[in-house]
């Protein structure tokens, strides 16, 4: 069964890509629709960020997590090397929660 879902969900995803390649040039948007595309793309990104920073198992996280996260985010705004954002992330994250912070 698990399997039967994870091909349909690849068959699914894979449609929806050849039919963008294909349906391209067919479907005119308006151009107000054109410009919030990106935008929506966004700010659907930022809320998935949102969620999994903030919540676990639909309740608040806890204060560690979100302070990674943010920990992460001032480490990863000017470039630093990736490497070195997830280990200081995680890193905040795991003394937090070793000092007892919830």
């Amino acid at each position: 069964m698990l399997i039967a879902v994870i091909v349909a969900l690849a068959v699914g995803t894979y449609g929806f890509r050849v039919a963008g390649v294909l349906l391209r040039d067919r479907l005119e948007l308006p151009e107000w629709s054109r410009q919030l595309l990106p935008v929506a793309a966004a700010a659907l990104l930022a809320a998935l960020a949102a969620t999994a920073a903030l919540t676990e198992a639909g309740a608040f996280a806890g204060y560690a997590r979100p302070a990674g996260v943010l920990v992460g985010l001032l480490l990863a705004w000017p470039r630093a090397p990736f490497v070195l954002v997830v280990v200081a992330a995680a890193g905040t994250t795991a003394l937090l929660r070793l000092l007892g912070v919830a």
